[in-house]
């Protein structure tokens, strides 16, 4: 988060906390909530809302949905989601058109997550720098051969625009630069997933918890994401996961949130999702 758009929050959840002061006002309680976002976090938030409803023990509905992070920050902006789900921190545009609307988006960080480069199984490569990461997204390296293996095209995955897996790869490994239009876009780490183990001079980049045996990871500058490596802060590519709601949650949308952070409830589920837990 750039520190324009760290004192505009700030600036904003300022002007959250007053209207809250003032006129305690929120969105009307219901006993259904609807959630809306990233494809990262949807597996998770699908466990969370069934077990949420299970533990209410009353006439509660949980929808669940994905779509992009931006999506989800969109219905969140435009009334139509009670929480919405995001893989990266809120744009300074999204916020913006939040005030604009006199939506006050409140982050709660829910988990913590890597982004993991990963080849087809078949592929030689254990471990790449950010930099040649950064030309082949650029399109300067297309060829496995540049890197020392095999004379094979390469085939760059990247995830589409409304990804917050993108926004992370875009300012982290991409360093704000344009992608080369010719890769292919998918829009999820499921997805991509699915192109990279069927095409032996695919590359993707996924969240650690989609990994599975039909895709390899590779380290970035000598190291591999893990759960120890976000945690002891060497690996490169690493990111908090977020719930918004609009304003500060009451009701269900406060239970909801609560359930989802308590370490024997919400952070359970994300341990078994293949996320990582905040504590």
């Amino acid at each position: 988060m750039t520190k324009s758009l760290k004192r505009l929050y700030a600036a904003v959840f300022a002007s959250a906390l007053t209207l809250l002061v003032l006129s305690s006002a929120t969105a009307a309680d219901t006993a259904n909530l609807v959630i809306k976002g990233s494809t990262t976090i949807l597996p998770i938030a699908q466990r969370m809302a069934e077990a949420f409803e299970q533990y209410c023990q009353e006439d509660v509905k949980v929808w669940v949905s994905g779509g992009g992070s931006a999506e989800g920050i969109l219905a969140l902006v435009m009334g139509e989601a009670d929480i919405a789900t995001s893989s990266s921190f809120i744009t300074e545009h999204e916020l913006m058109l939040a005030q604009q609307r006199n939506v006050y988006p409140v982050p709660f960080r829910i988990a913590n997550d890597c982004i993991l480069p990963v080849v087809h199984i078949s592929n030689p490569l254990r471990d790449i720098s950010s930099d040649d990461l950064r030309d082949i997204y650029r399109g300067r390296i297309t060829n496995w051969n540049q890197l020392g293996g095999p004379d094979l095209a390469i085939e760059a995955i990247s995830r589409d625009l409304a990804s917050g897996t993108y926004e992370v790869w875009h300012d982290i490994i991409m360093e704000r630069e344009t992608i080369a239009t010719e890769h292919t876009l998918k829009h999820s780490s499921a997805d991509v997933v699915r192109a990279v183990s069927t095409s032996p001079g695919a590359i993707g980049y996924i969240s650690l918890g989609y990994l599975n045996a039909y895709v390899k990871p590779v380290k970035v500058n000598g190291v591999m994401g893990s759960r120890k490596t976000v945690l002891d802060g060497t690996y490169l590519i690493n990111r908090p996961l977020f719930m918004f709601t609009s304003n500060w949650p009451e009701g269900r949308r406060l239970e909801f949130i609560n359930f989802v952070l308590d370490p024997d409830r919400g952070q359970e589920i994300v341990k078994q999702g293949g996320l990582i837990p905040l504590r």
